[in-house]
């Protein structure tokens, strides 16, 4: 229940000034396109999938940290965290790209956590491949990740040249009827070329960066980083899994600090997002005493809502 009010509360604002933007569409981006094209005559339908989309992540999340040990089982401290981390501002309180392939990028980051638990990881290996293709028809730099599924699978021994080459099967499948339908249509060289220019239009920039969101991306790298600093005050857990998924999410966050130069606003590049939670998460759930997480929560809170009605105010 009090999830629920704290998602209806991040989203008022974004509800009173119908935040939306419909100009996020883009050739590579089809199954976005679709979904945003159906939800186009009227701006609270996109606001309302948005809402209930990142409501589903949430508790998606969740359990996702709770099937891999990395919070307690009856604990919803990921929820809290991903809630908060995801929706920071009011760019990220909208339908964008990055929030629809947020669905796929956790069921592939979930995918490659349980393949270290399975010792016939093939299914597994084509469904994230699958899984990552579905993202990246909603946010295509969402394919740079294969690349770290690539390392991922050498961190947890799993990384002959066999399996390398099922999720490219499954990364391939969802392209292979796409492109094929278009064809059938008679607009498939179209189609190739939106994916060649886009190629051809790839540049890293920090124009999205201002002050504001540069400061709050590093106080949140700095919040993360503080176990390093002081970690008398930490009590982690020990197996082996848990600690191989900890450092696969490490490597991701150097995935997703690059992939923020791809964006052109940085709030809205999920990637660093979705790993600072888990991270966030792991480290609260095995801070000792309660006293420092409750304040840690309680700012982090205010610091959320704060960001979400003071433009109202403005």
């Amino acid at each position: 229940m009090v999830i629920a009010l704290l998602c209806i509360a991040i989203w008022i604002p974004s509800f009173i000034t119908q935040n939306v933007d419909v100009a996020y569409r883009n050739p590579v981006t089809p199954l976005y396109n679709l979904v945003a094209d159906i939800l186009d005559f009227w701006p609270y339908a996109m606001l309302l999938f948005a809402f209930f989309l990142n409501a589903f992540e949430v508790l998606f999340f969740n359990s996702i940290l709770a099937s891999n040990q990395i919070i307690n089982k009856v604990n919803t401290l990921g929820a809290v965290v991903f809630l908060l981390v995801m929706n920071l501002t009011m760019e990220q309180t909208t339908f964008y790209p990055v929030l629809f392939a947020s669905v796929f990028l956790l069921m592939f980051i979930h995918t490659l956590f349980s393949i270290y638990q399975t010792p016939r990881p093939e299914l597994y290996l084509l469904n994230a491949g699958f899984y990552l293709s579905l993202a990246s028809m909603c946010w295509f730099p969402s394919l740079l990740l294969a690349v770290w599924g690539i390392i991922a699978l050498g961190i947890i021994q799993k990384g002959s040249l066999r399996l390398h080459l099922i999720p490219f099967i499954g990364l391939l499948l969802p392209y292979f009827f796409y492109f094929s339908m278009h064809f059938l249509m008679g607009d498939l060289l179209p189609r190739l070329h939106a994916y060649v220019d886009f190629f051809n239009n790839i540049e890293l920039s920090i124009s999205g960066f201002t002050l504001f969101k540069a400061g709050l991306l590093i106080f949140l790298l700095l919040v993360v980083a503080m176990p390093l600093l002081t970690p008398r005050n930490y009590s982690f857990e020990k197996t082996i899994s848990v600690r191989t998924k900890v450092t696969m999410t490490i490597l991701l966050l150097f995935f997703g600090v690059f992939m923020l130069l791809l964006e052109r606003n940085p709030m809205q590049t999920g990637v660093l997002f979705i790993t600072l939670s888990i991270l966030f998460s792991y480290e609260l759930a095995y801070l000792d005493g309660l006293r420092w997480s409750n304040v840690t929560f309680v700012v982090f809170l205010l610091a959320v809502l704060a960001f979400h009605y003071y433009p109202l105010f403005a």
